[in-house]
C-alpha cells in the first residue's frame, strides 16, 4: 500500500490508519477523534494530510487548448494564477474522474485528480497528447496539505504570508524556505487552503504548519472528519456521487461543464441527458427521525416502491440529524418524503436542497 511523506508523523501521533484509494491514511487522531477535529474546522482551524491525491503536470505549446477538448470544464474562462473544478469522462458520459486543474500559463498545467484514479487520469491525458506536449505523472513528487476553517489565515500570516487572495486562485511562495503552491481552495465549506510542498520537503511544511494550528487551538484532522464536512457541504466523492456509472448531469454537477465548447468527451451523451433529462438524480436528504442513512441503502416512496440508493450518509454533527445524497427517481421534488430501511425499520427523510449547513468559502 502506498504511503503518504508523512505516515511517520501520523503513526507517531497514534492516527488510526486505514486505506483510502490505497493509499495507507489518517483516518482520525486518537488525542482528538473525527467530531473533535470536524469542530476545529467549523469553530477555528484543522490541518489535513491529504497527499494521496494525484499530481499530473501538461507543459508544452497548446497545453491549455489540448485540456480544453478533453475535460468538461472551460479553462479559456480561468487566467494563469487561478484554479477551477472540472470532470474527466468518457464517451458514454461516464466520469472518469473529478480533478482541479491549475493554470500557470498557456503552457503549463498542474492537475489534481483522486489518488485511486490518477493512473487512468494519467494515461488518458498522454496517450492522447500531441507529441510537442509532455505529460507526466509527479503523484509522489509532491504532498498536499490543507489548512481548513476561520482561522486559516492566521496560520498564514504567522509565516510572512498575505491570503488575500481570491477563491480559486493560487500563488507560489514559501514557508520556511520550502517553496509550495498555495491556492484559496478545499473540501470543507470552510475558508481555508490547500499547500503542495515538493515530497521531500513535506514533514518540514507539516511540523512548523501544526505547531502554528495549535496554537490557535486547532487539530490535525483525518479523512473521516473530511467525509463529514464534505457531506455537509453536498461535494461529491468519486465513487459515491460520481462514477462511470454516474454522469455530471445525474449528480447535478451541469455548472462544471463547459457546454459552449465545440468539443470535450462525453459532450454528445451530456448533451442529451441535459435536453431530455435523466431517469435519476442526484438529492440531498434530511432524516424526520433518528434514522443515519449509509451509503448502499434502498431509497423508496412513500409507497414502499424502490427508488433509488444512498451514495453518502452520515450524521451531521451541526444540525444533529441523519443526512445523505442519493441518486433516486428524478420526479422526486423538494420537500417531498422518502423511507430509507435502516436495520429493518423504514426512517422518513425529506429531500432539502444543498447545502446542508452555510458554505464559508469565500
Amino acid at each position: 500500500m502506498n504511503q503518504s511523506p508523512l505516515a511517520a508523523r501520523h503513526l507517531e501521533t497514534n492516527a488510526k490508519m486505514a486505506d483510502f484509494g490505497g493509499w495507507l491514511m489518517p483516518i482520525e487522531y486518537a488525542q482528538s477523534g473525527a467530531i473533535a477535529e470536524y469542530s476545529a474546522v467549523r469553530e477555528r482551524v484543522g490541518i489535513f494530510d491529504v497527499s494521496h491525491l494525484g499530481k499530473i503536470s501538461i507543459i508544452g505549446e497548446g497545453a491549455v487548448e489540448y485540456l480544453n477538448r478533453v475535460v468538461t470544464n472551460d479553462l479559456s474562462k480561468i487566467t494563469s494564477g487561478q484554479a477551477q473544478y472540472t470532470l474527466l469522462c468518457n464517451e458514454d458520459g461516464g466520469v472518469v474522474d473529478d480533478l482541479i486543474v491549475y493554470r500557470n500559463s498557456e503552457t503549463d498545467l498542474f492537475l489534481i485528480p483522486n489518488a485511486s484514479n490518477t493512473t487512468s487520469v494519467f494515461e488518458i491525458l498522454n496517450k492522447n497528447s500531441p507529441t510537442q506536449l509532455q505529460v507526466k505523472n509527479l503523484h509522489k513528487e509532491y504532498a498536499v496539505i490543507a489548512v481548513q476553517g476561520p482561522d486559516s489565515a492566521k496560520v498564514l500570516s504567522r509565516f510572512g504570508i498575505k491570503s488575500d487572495f481570491n477563491y480559486m486562485s493560487f500563488i507560489n511562495t514559501t514557508i520556511e524556505s520550502c517553496p509550495i503552491i498555495l491556492c484559496r481552495t478545499g473540501y470543507t465549506g470552510e475558508f481555508g487552503f490547500e499547500i503542495i510542498p515538493l515530497w521531500q520537503d513535506a514533514e518540514k511544511v507539516w511540523d512548523k504548519l501544526v505547531v502554528v494550528v495549535k496554537e490557535l487551538n486547532g487539530v490535525a484532522c483525518g479523512l473521516g472528519a473530511r467525509d463529514l464536512l464534505r457531506t455537509e457541504m453536498g461535494y461529491p466523492l468519486h465513487g459515491h456521487e460520481l462514477s462511470l456509472a454516474i454522469s455530471p448531469v445525474q449528480a447535478g454537477a451541469g455548472w462544471a461543464i463547459g457546454w459552449s465548447k465545440e468539443i470535450f468527451l462525453g459532450k454528445k451523451v451530456l448533451l442529451e441527458q441535459k435536453e431530455k433529462g435523466t431517469k435519476l438524480k442526484l438529492k440531498a436528504i434530511l432524516a424526520t427521525d433518528r434514522g443515519i442513512p449509509r451509503k448502499g441503502m434502498q431509497v423508496k416512496d412513500l409507497a414502499g416502491a424502490v427508488i433509488g440508493e444512498v451514495t453518502s450518509g452520515t450524521f451531521s454533527p451541526a444540525l444533529k440529524k441523519g443526512i445523505g445524497l442519493a441518486l433516486i427517481d428524478s420526479n422526486v421534488k423538494k420537500d417531498d418524503q422518502v423511507l430509507i430501511d435502516i436495520r429493518g425499520t423504514d426512517s422518513t427523510f425529506q429531500v432539502v436542497s444543498l447545502p446542508f449547513v452555510p458554505s464559508k468559502v469565500r
